[in-house]
């Protein structure tokens, strides 16, 4: 019996050490895999009046979980949606974002489309101090479309999760990848397969809309068709725009928005801004172009003239561009307009001035146009998903990210970044789509992205011209902070929905 015993305890000497050992593996394996996420959902129902019309709707912010292929959550994409009740899967639904990369959906949310909005000047003075008025936004599309605001992850509240690397996200490719992820589920879990869609976004936002529209008609899943596109601030060739010594294509593009920028602060004169832009466009395409091609040739007379016209359309002077050897940078361009005032002129919004600490610089010391709005609307989208739509986190909201220095700009398998151009994957998209059109809203004051520019990109080669509709604005890169431009761009966006 004591032999018996003895065994049995010499057994479970043995056993007990190897239980022990697996339930430590196991606790580490636990504590290796997070924890699977929960998401957050909150619905608010409301009403509201939109183009005229009182609507009824559901306004709902929820996270998005995306998992790598191992089922392990590693994002969690924020929406905001607004759906009209009784819902109605005729209704056409919009998709939304911002650019940056790392910018969340407030702007086009609390100034544009959304039913709130941040109500400020908007008129070239800055916004001042809290509290700043949040007012129902008659302005809203819901009357004629459902709208969804995505916020990629890092811009608003979206997140990575655990141990996610940001190179599998932060990218031209991953992040369009990953929107379209988004999309599809939405349009799964609400049930519109088969409602019109339009796609959309502002800056790089509309980088963005050409390549998650890429992602879902012709790359990676080619089944979600859309009945437009929307480009608000377009940006789609970046090698054109690159203000790179050699690059002759930046100050011919960039031309008629300093021709447009120096008539609004009265240092050239004009019958109107639309007459004035159209001069600009021809002479930069034309003779300005022509010179700058020369190189050191262009001398003489001929190199005279052009000198003289750039000082006719820029508001500078002859001695400063002989200087700058007929190459104007925008950033050279802010400072020196009205450095006789004593002012800077904005980049995002050429109407704004700024004061630098001296006037001697070379460059602004910052951009006025957007120092003028940033905490108004960062204010607002705060107060109205916290407090007003009920999102519970601890997260603070990304206005404008660093996530941009994290950027993959490769698209097409290339190795650099030297010729970035998205544009023709809109020229696919409407050749293979023939119900696919675009709309393009430019502010006449924008540097950003310049109105010459964006035309030029989407003049090019295999690009259907017949179903792009450009639209033009007395506002800079954010229109609609202009009450005037807001409701033009909120009526030129309806009717472009409603003309499908």
């Amino acid at each position: 019996m004591k032999s018996g015993l003895s065994l049995i305890a010499l057994a479970l000497a043995v056993a007990v050490p190897a239980i022990v050992h697996a339930e430590d593996k196991n606790d580490k394996a636990k504590a290796e895999k997070p924890a699977d996420y929960e998401p957050q959902i909150r619905t608010t129902k409301l009403s509201g009046t939109f183009g005229g019309q009182r609507i009824n709707y559901a306004a709902t912010i929820g996270e998005t979980i995306i998992r790598n292929k191992d089922g392990v959550p590693e994002v969690a994409v924020v929406t905001t949606s607004y759906v009209k009740e009784p819902r109605d899967t005729s209704r056409p639904v919009t998709f939304l974002f911002n650019g940056g990369p790392g910018s969340g959906t407030v702007w086009l949310m609390m100034g544009a489309f959304g039913p709130k909005r941040v109500a400020i000047p908007g008129t070239g003075v800055d916004d001042g101090a809290p509290p700043w008025p949040i007012v129902d936004n008659p302005d809203a599309l819901l009357d004629v479309t459902d709208i969804v605001f995505i916020d990629p992850p890092g811009t608003g509240f979206s997140h990575l999760i655990g141990k996610a690397d940001p190179k599998d996200y932060y990218g031209v490719t991953q992040d369009a990848k990953l929107v379209a992820e988004v999309i599809r589920r939405w349009l799964a879990d609400n049930g519109r397969w088969n409602s019109p869609k339009y796609l959309g976004g502002e800056s790089y936002g509309t980088t963005r809309t050409a390549a998650v529209a890429h992602q879902l008609m012709n790359a990676t899943y080619n089944d979600v068709a859309f009945n437009g596109l929307i480009l608000i601030s377009t940006v789609l060739d970046f090698a054109a725009g690159a203000d790179t010594p050699g690059n002759e294509l930046s100050p011919v593009t960039n031309l008629p928005s300093m021709a447009v920028t120096a008539l609004y602060h009265g240092k050239a004169s004009a019958s109107s801004v639309e007459a004035f832009a159209e001069e600009a466009r021809q002479w930069a395409i034309g003779p300005y172009a022509t010179a700058l091609l020369k190189g050191q040739k262009l001398q003489g007379e001929e190199r005279a003239a052009i000198r003289r016209e750039l000082a006719r359309f820029t508001g500078l002077s002859e001695t400063w561009l002989e200087q700058a050897d007929l190459r104007v940078t925008p950033a050279r361009f802010y400072k020196e307009l009205l450095r006789d005032r004593g002012l800077t002129v904005g980049r995002l919004d050429s109407r704004y001035t700024g004061k630098d600490y001296d006037h001697a610089g070379e460059t602004p010391d910052n951009d006025p146009s957007f120092y003028g709005i940033d905490a108004s609307y960062t204010a607002a989208i705060n107060s109205w998903l916290r407090d007003g739509l009920g999102f519970r986190t601890d997260r603070e909201y990304q206005s404008i990210s660093g996530i941009g220095g994290q950027w993959d700009w490769r698209i097409g398998g290339r190795d650099t970044n030297a010729y970035l151009n998205v544009a023709p994957y809109i020229g696919q998209a409407m050749r293979e789509n023939s119900g696919l059109r675009v709309l393009v809203a430019q502010g006449w004051y924008d540097f950003a992205t310049p109105f010459f520019a964006a035309e030029y990109a989407l003049s090019r080669t295999g690009i259907p011209q017949d179903r792009i509709t450009f639209t033009y604005y007395d506002a800079g890169h954010m229109m609609y902070i202009r009450d005037e431009d807001r409701r033009k761009l909120s009526e030129d966006v309806r009717a472009f929905i409603r003309a499908r």
